[in-house]
């Protein structure tokens, strides 16, 4: 990779970049590089799919032979922000092994393959940069990486799906439908034609399974994270919401737990009004960590979009002059802890008829109203209840956790024991 000498003695390198994706994101990156010419890095090629297509770019700038960019000896990078994970894996893994740095926006694709990928980082000697897979213009991945570490990192939960958080948005202020409010977001861009994506949470725990190794080095595939999206909330709880002054969120959650392992998940949760995540509103992200010295520190920003997705890529763009790379400190040099299913959530479930609930899974029931056509109770589950059964996902069954919902074994033990004196037993 060549160096450029400024005056003052000083260098950076000179990035020829190969861009795979002239969509929203990469037609953003295209324009965002035109008017950065401090970085001293240039789009050499662009690998489209459909070459048909009006762009705003020279005709010239575009192939579509992915070869022209992987094999090409005089780019250096290659940013990859296209829609299909496997395709894009093919496109980082082949960079990585012709000795060239990679910049992806693809979550999908990285909470997937993200031990092969770590696996050729080690490899190659070369960097995998991947900011704008998470939270797009908020800084969260190198801010794990670089400031907070494992032992001080308490907990961190966030709003990662500006679609979803959108939509709730609209159900909780303006009284829409879920349908509607989907329907609003779609004519506005902030959801796919097709959102179950976005709407049933796959999105989300992707880019949750991503910001946990950089957090706490947990390595941990999507599949096996505890998820749910907004599918199934309906008018109804967001009026149960406002009676308790609560928003409603798809929080993403992680916490350290006493016995130091990590309780992690992403599901729908009532959020207290004086939570830093009851200020995120429509299609914004935002993130709140909690940490020993720091206390809590609140990130916010959009989630989405051509601009802020493109400045996340060009983050990492500007940061590749310097080899900056993801050292995983929290993988390669702590002790990894291990995700837990050992504790409990508190939880409003909401639903149609009482023989889809299963009463005595409960460790105990607060609250509970039946009187109504749409029914809802509040109670304390095991979370192994909701890893291994999916009764709270089926039959138009809504599931929002409480605000501070991880309950640990020892607090369980703790309440029975003074209910038991109280009775006095």
């Amino acid at each position: 990779m060549g160096k450029a000498i400024n005056n003052n003695g000083k260098y950076h390198k000179k990035l020829t970049i190969g861009l795979f994706g002239f969509g929203v994101v990469g037609e953003g990156l295209y324009k965002a590089l035109q008017q950065t010419s401090s970085l001293n890095a240039t789009i050499k090629k662009v690998c489209i799919k459909h070459p048909g297509k009006k762009r705003n770019a020279p005709e010239e700038l575009f192939t579509t032979d992915k070869d022209e960019l992987l094999n090409d000896e005089e780019i250096n990078v290659i940013v990859e922000v296209i829609n299909e994970s496997e395709p894009a894996f093919e496109i980082v893994s082949t960079a990585l092994l012709n000795g060239k740095h990679a910049v992806s926006a693809s979550k999908k694709m990285i909470a997937e393959h993200l031990p092969k990928l770590l696996e050729l980082q080690k490899q190659t000697g070369k960097s995998f940069l991947c900011e704008a897979a998470a939270c797009a213009s908020i800084p969260v991945i190198r801010n794990l990486e670089e400031y907070y570490d494992n032992d001080l990192l308490h907990s961190l939960k966030a709003i990662v799906n500006g679609s979803t958080n959108f939509i709730l948005t609209k159900m909780f202020e303006e009284s829409l439908s879920f349908k509607d409010a989907l329907l609003l977001a779609q004519q506005l861009g902030f959801a796919e034609s097709d959102p179950t994506l976005d709407v049933d949470g796959w999105d989300a725990v992707n880019k949750w399974a991503i910001l946990l190794t950089h957090a706490y080095g947990i390595v941990e595939h999507p599949d096996n994270i505890v998820f749910s999206g907004i599918q199934n909330i309906q008018s109804g709880d967001a009026l149960v919401a406002k009676e308790k002054h609560y928003d409603i969120k798809l929080v993403a959650q992680a916490k350290k737990l006493l016995n130091g392992k990590v309780a992690a998940f992403v599901l729908p949760q009532f959020v207290k009004a004086d939570d830093h995540l009851s200020f995120v509103k429509n299609e914004y992200n935002g993130v709140v960590l909690e940490s020993s010295f720091a206390d809590k520190q609140f990130f916010y920003g959009k989630g989405a979009g051509s601009f802020p997705t493109a400045s996340a890529v060009l983050s990492d763009i500007s940061a590749l002059r310097y080899n900056y790379r993801y050292e995983y400190k929290k993988l390669y040099h702590h002790i990894v802890p291990e995700l837990s299913e050992d504790f409990y959530v508190k939880a409003y479930v909401s639903f149609d008829d009482w023989q889809y609930i299963p009463k005595e899974k409960f460790e105990w029931i607060e609250e509970w109203h039946a009187e109504a056509e749409r029914k809802y109770l509040v109670g304390v589950l095991p979370f192994t209840e909701l890893k291994n059964n999916n009764w709270w996902r089926e039959n138009n069954t809504s599931l929002i956790l409480s605000p501070e919902p991880v309950i640990e074994d020892v607090e369980i033990r703790r309440l029975k024991k003074k209910s038991l004196e109280l009775a006095g037993i």
